[in-house]
């Protein structure tokens, strides 16, 4: 079993920034690819970001440029680096772990932007 444990969501004014943690626990290995998604009222879950073991990085559209992913894989933890936040990017965050035909998810930590 997996396990992911979110956290640093929050309230943050427009133009601000948050950090987004996800530690991972359970049978999991370093080239596990991890990343994050999101999904606001109404709307469908969408990629924000993910990271491959060796650390190559893919960012959703809307994302691109302001925000950074990066993963440290002694401690089994991927981060989520949020700058210039937007209205638009208020939603639930939920971390993400791949293992050969398997997906695992956090419970999701709730970022909201206020303009």
């Amino acid at each position: 079993q997996v396990q992911l444990l979110e956290s640093g969501g929050g309230l943050v004014q427009a133009g601000g920034s948050l950090t987004l943690s996800c530690a991972a626990s359970g049978r999991i290995f370093s080239i596990n690819p991890m990343g994050w998604y999101r999904q606001a009222p109404g709307k469908q879950r969408e990629l924000v970001a993910t990271i491959t073991g060796a650390g190559r990085t893919n960012y959703g559209d809307s994302v691109k440029g302001r925000f950074t992913i990066s993963r440290a894989n002694a401690k089994n933890t991927v981060f989520l680096q949020m700058n210039s936040l937007k209205p638009e990017d208020t939603a639930v965050y939920y971390c993400n772990l791949q293992r050969p035909g398997l997906d695992y998810w956090g419970q999701g930590t709730q970022v909201t932007v206020s303009s």
